[in-house]
């Protein structure tokens, strides 16, 4: 058994190449091989999302407060809320962050392949965050 306690981690600032706005990245789980799953807090300030990005055996979100967006590509842009879980299949190019008015933090799962946890690609467009 291995306890991480709650403030034992620093925060990371969201890096400017894979994020447009404010985002505070609170690693929570890092799996030892040969586990691969990954988590982690994401707290996006009000307008901020991530780039467009792929990952290669999927993600889970969960958001835990606040009100934000999410979009897979060719699809709409959706709000999500608080006690929502949204499932991107295994290679869907998507992209998700806060409201532009209203912060948002949602709790990341993934897994890696091959070392590989996600894909990153370009940024997301104002004209495609506002829908």
């Amino acid at each position: 058994m291995k306890i991480t306690r709650a403030g034992s981690t620093p925060s990371a600032k969201g890096p400017e190449d894979y994020f447009t706005g404010t985002v505070r990245l609170d690693k929570l789980v890092a799996a030892e091989a040969p586990g691969r799953v990954q988590g982690a807090s994401v707290t996006f300030e009000p307008g901020a999302r991530t780039a467009w990005h792929t990952h290669p055996l999927g993600q889970t979100i969960i958001v835990t407060s606040g009100l934000g967006r999410a979009q897979r590509q060719g699809g709409p842009v959706e709000e999500i809320r608080p006690g929502d879980v949204v499932w991107f299949a295994a290679g869907e190019k998507h992209w998700h962050g806060a409201a532009p008015d209203v912060a948002m933090t949602h709790i990341a799962i993934q897994e890696a392949l091959d070392g590989v946890a996600v894909d990153w690609l370009e940024k997301v467009e104002d004209a495609d965050y506002l829908g």
